[in-house]
């Protein structure tokens, strides 16, 4: 008994003090680790970065750090480390390997919030689909379509395919195809067109607007009709130039060819 006594009093001798000081490093650890995260996030907001590269990197630093004081801990209480690397590396090839395409996702993530392609307000065009973008997370896209649906687009995909960004220039172009009767006067025409995209007050007088012929179609002479806009006055301008079109041209007198059905009644 005495022998126990003595030998578990050893023991308590060489490893107390390790302990303690083991959990003295994980609180002293964490306290260290939050002032270092807070005061990262400070930097970041004095140098205008991104709101999702701050939450992003915020959170990669934080873990970075976990590990290492993690590993500190255990060397600390006399664990082997070496060990545990190698089955902290194992693990992450297995979860690698079986995380393939969450990875492509985070790598896309990653360049997405870098070189900044979009951002969180734009109107885009991207995997056969458009809206605008509502929020960049580190694994997938958010897009609020015009009829205010939700599309989630995984980040590896959107990196790596096309898009279009609609919102990057301040003005945009709204085109136009009317096509009229071949009986109907070219120039009078040219001025119809003219007169109503001219004098709407949204389109931009520089650049100029233009109408021009622009195919000789199998029952219609088709003129090409472009004027330049904000872009926050685009579906506007669309609209209200498709509506006033018609009316004048139907003002004027302007013929615009359309198909015909021929009905035969059968005779009895």
């Amino acid at each position: 008994m005495e022998e126990y006594i003595e030998t578990t009093k050893d023991i308590l001798f060489l490893f107390v003090p390790k302990i303690i000081t083991a959990l003295l490093i994980l609180v002293g650890g964490l306290f260290l680790i939050k002032l270092i995260i807070k005061s990262s996030r400070k930097i970041m907001r004095t140098k205008s970065v991104d709101i999702t590269l701050q939450k992003f990197l915020g959170n990669l630093l934080g873990w970075i750090l976990k590990i290492l004081l993690f590993i500190t801990v255990i060397s600390q209480l006399g664990i082997a480390t070496t060990s545990f690397a190698a089955i902290i590396g194992a693990a992450g090839l297995a979860v690698g390997l079986a995380l393939q395409g969450s990875l492509g996702n985070f790598a896309g993530g990653i360049l997405i919030i870098i070189f900044k392609p979009i951002k969180i307000g734009d109107f885009i065009e991207a995997q056969g689909e458009s809206g605008t973008v509502k929020e960049i997370e580190i694994f997938t896209t958010k897009l609020n379509t015009t009829d205010n649906k939700e599309i989630i687009i995984p980040n590896g995909a959107l990196s790596n395919g096309n898009i279009v960004n609609y919102s990057t220039e301040e003005t945009r172009r709204v085109d136009f195809t009317f096509g009229v009767g071949y009986d109907s006067d070219i120039k009078k025409t040219k001025e119809v067109l003219f007169g109503v995209i001219n004098s709407h007050p949204l389109v931009l007088k520089d650049p100029a607007t233009a109408v021009n012929v622009s195919e000789l179609g199998d029952s219609s002479i088709n003129f090409f009709t472009r004027g330049w806009v904000k872009k926050e006055d685009y579906w506007t301008v669309k609209f209200d130039v498709m509506e006033q079109t018609k009316e004048a041209l139907d003002a004027a007198g302007i013929d615009i060819p359309y198909p015909h059905r021929v009905h035969i009644d059968k005779m009895v």
